[in-house]
């Protein structure tokens, strides 16, 4: 603060002139002073100045006892509060820490991530998703996104975390195939690649191996490189990355679920003499000698060979015993046509089914009806065309009269 004299230095007032120099003669006699109006006004101010300063030192003193002795009284916010604010937002940076973050910026190799630490986060395309990709938009990463990540390391050079997508994904696409092996449920995988004891195929991310001797076909790895096949899970380990795959177990199911009439692709595994061997898909079927044409074939091998791949129909399957019986004789448009011509025979192969499921169809409909015929208590009855109805004006309510039937007797 200016001294009383700094801050009138620039009043301007005339010289004192003649103060008595005579001293007091007489103590009873007090002198006074002969001060000018404009020192009076000085002390005055200087008296003002005083008591301000008095007034804002005793001010913060007192703020300063009430902030050692009373430092949150009248606050809002109190000391728990603040430590519950802390634990909050505390932040643990361990690797394997899973964290939420919302993306504000991407870049040509990623994206920064920010995730409250003291500084940001990085995402890298390779850590972005389970699949290649060629930019971050591909995986859904675009500035706002909010998501949870892993920790799976720090920059040293800007003390930055490294974050990642994929690791969680793995997580959950290994827990997706122990669902799906659990329930034994039939899957499509990409075959990328192989080697001399199978084929790579990617399943929901994964990578899992299908031995041959798993693939129901004897195509190769490169005869099936880039095409989806069904399979199923045979073995599924996290701990050993292993994953491995069955084709022939997929198809094997595939078939099962088809029933009497229908036509499958088989290929033939063996020649007999009483028939071919034929796999279907994982199940070996018998078509038997009888069962090849309406023509008789005396040699099998004149008109199969092991390898061949033919369309056949499945005439009965008897899941217990694991045994299916098929035929290319029901498919003949003509009789012989599968010695003279197998390609129409295969051509025309769902037509033929279609017409023997029908005729099938039929024969069961009359034997319902037949059935029906001796049951009038069911109010019901079959037509010729085997159509389910109330009962016909042929068939009493009542019955049959069977009084005039003679009683069997022994001859």
């Amino acid at each position: 603060m200016a001294s009383l004299a700094q801050q009138f230095s620039g009043l301007r007032c005339p010289p004192l002139s003649r103060f008595s120099k005579k001293p007091f003669s007489s103590p009873s006699k007090p002198h006074k002073p002969n001060f000018s109006p404009i020192v009076s006004a000085s002390v005055a101010i200087s008296n003002a100045q005083t008591k301000e300063r008095q007034r804002m030192k005793d001010m913060f003193e007192e703020a300063y006892e009430r902030c050692r002795n009373t430092p949150v009284e009248g606050v809002g916010f109190s000391v728990e509060d603040f430590h519950s604010a802390i634990e909050k937002y505390d932040f643990n940076s361990e690797i394997g820490t899973r964290v939420k973050g919302t993306v504000f910026a991407i870049e040509k190799d990623g994206a920064v991530v920010d995730i409250t630490a003291k500084s940001s986060a990085y995402l890298s395309l390779q850590e972005a998703c389970i699949h290649r990709i060629k930019n971050i938009e591909e995986a859904g990463i675009v500035p706002g996104l909010r998501e949870e990540f892993v920790i799976i390391g720090e920059n040293e050079q800007d003390d930055s975390l490294i974050l990642s997508l994929r690791s969680i994904q793995y997580d959950l696409a290994w827990e997706r195939c122990r669902q799906l092996q659990a329930e034994d449920l039939v899957v499509k995988g990409k075959i990328v690649g192989g080697n001399k004891g199978g084929a790579v195929a990617i399943v929901e991310g994964l990578r899992g191996f299908v031995p041959f001797s798993q693939i129901s076909s004897k195509s190769t790895a490169e005869d099936l490189l880039d095409k989806e096949v069904p399979l199923k899970f045979v073995e599924v380990d996290e701990e050993q990355s292993r994953l491995i795959l069955s084709n022939r177990k997929a198809m094997a199911d595939s078939q099962a679920q088809l029933g009497i009439g229908s036509v499958v692709i088989g290929i033939v595994q063996s020649l007999k003499p009483y028939g071919a061997f034929i796999d279907i898909g994982g199940i070996n079927g018998l078509l038997h000698v009888s069962q090849i044409s309406h023509d008789r074939v005396s040699d099998i091998a004149t008109v199969l060979q092991p390898g061949d791949t033919l369309k056949v129909m499945i005439l009965s399957h008897d899941r217990e015993r694991g045994r299916v019986s098929l035929s290319t004789k029901k498919l003949e448009p003509t009789p012989g046509d599968m010695i003279r011509n197998p390609t129409l025979v295969f051509e025309k192969a769902e037509e033929m089914a279609q017409t023997f499921r029908q005729r099938i169809a039929q024969a069961e409909a009359m034997a319902r009806a037949d059935m029906l015929r001796f049951q009038p208590e069911s109010g019901l009855t079959l037509s010729s065309d085997g159509i389910l109805g109330p009962l016909t004006p042929e068939l009493p309510v009542e019955g049959l009269d069977l009084s005039d039937i003679p009683p069997a007797v022994e001859l």
